[in-house]
């Protein structure tokens, strides 16, 4: 998906926090170390994390499958998906998902793995959405098919009803279906380059399942609709301050603070693990289904003109005119 918009910045106000450390107006913490964290961590003490004394222990990972849009790797226990595809900043089309699935699945099945992280090649981009090239006008387009589909729409429900933990690791751009996939996860751990926004309105499209539903659930329906009736997007420091990312880590930092957030888990009981994701996601049934009328309802959408004209502008980069349009009563 495109990366337009710009989300405004929010001032620093420094406060002082009961342990004496500097904390900014939202209670946010800037440790040692250069994590960001809600709240003030009592003296002595320290949350989950890497603490500046702390010397990080490498991870080396594995290759574990062989795929040709994305990376399956292993390491202690940790399955890492990463979206192979930085020329187009990691956006997805069909065979992308169909692989992503495929490895969700291999996670799964393997009873070594206990955590799954999910993000994308290189520095610039974790997911930046669909890829407008293989967008038609009946969904996007799997090579060799006549008729498109969203197979994004069977992939989120895959992950909020994996039972293992999903962590999404996002530096750069998280934009439009990218920002969707960092939501279905169950933690988002963000470096300080990450930018999170909605451009669907802007391309002639939406997403009124998980992508309104769980933004809404997350940062309030007023921020949502802001995300979706603007398409600004936001930094990570905003993106932390609204609650859309567990925390916020310098970007050469941020696979070894990734990595240790998953040892910490591994250490505890899987199955309490399982059985914690599935009661916080056992409502999501009709999110699920609203999902599914939702995109089958983009699908036809995008069989519309208005539709077309925001993937012709996006594809031609130049400004979409809605001008012709009505806006029905």
């Amino acid at each position: 998906m495109p990366l337009g918009g710009g989300g405004r910045r929010v001032p620093h106000r420094g406060c002082q926090g009961t342990s004496g450390r500097e904390t900014n107006a939202g209670g946010l913490r800037d440790r040692p170390d250069g994590v960001w964290r809600r709240g003030v961590v009592p003296s002595g003490r320290r949350r989950s994390g890497i603490g500046p004394n702390v010397s990080p222990v490498p991870v080396e990972w594995t290759q574990a499958g062989e795929y040709a849009d994305i990376r399956y790797e292993v390491a202690e226990g940790i399955a890492k998906l990463t979206i192979d595809r930085p020329e187009v900043r990691n956006a997805f089309r069909p065979e992308t998902l169909i692989e992503i699935s495929e490895a969700l699945e291999r996670a799964r099945e393997d009873s070594e793995v206990g955590v799954i992280v999910l993000t994308g090649e290189g520095p610039d981009a974790f997911c930046s959405g669909g890829d407008q090239r293989v967008r038609g006008d009946t969904g996007y387009v799997a090579g060799g098919a006549s008729v498109g589909r969203f197979h994004v729409t069977d992939l989120h429900v895959q992950i909020r009803r994996l039972p293992k933990p999903v962590v999404a690791m996002v530096a750069g751009y998280a934009i439009g279906g990218g920002h969707v996939l960092h939501l279905v996860c169950d933690l988002t751990i963000a470096a300080d380059n990450a930018r999170f926004g909605q451009t669907g309105p802007r391309v002639g499209s939406f997403d009124g399942g998980f992508g309104a539903s769980l933004l809404s659930s997350l940062v309030g329906p007023k921020k949502a609709k802001e995300f979706w009736f603007l398409c600004r997007q936001y930094d990570a420091q905003q993106a932390l301050e609204m609650g859309l990312v567990n925390t916020v880590v310098p970007l050469d930092r941020l696979e070894e603070e990734t990595v240790q957030w998953c040892r910490e888990m591994l250490r505890l009981s899987p199955f309490a693990l399982r059985l914690v994701k599935a009661s916080f996601h056992a409502h999501e049934d009709g999110f699920a289904g609203i999902q599914q009328l939702a995109h089958d309802a983009n699908l036809l959408f995008y069989a519309s003109e208005e539709a077309q004209e925001g993937r012709e502008a996006y594809k031609q980069k130049r400004t979409p005119d809605f001008s012709a349009f009505p806006r029905r009563p």
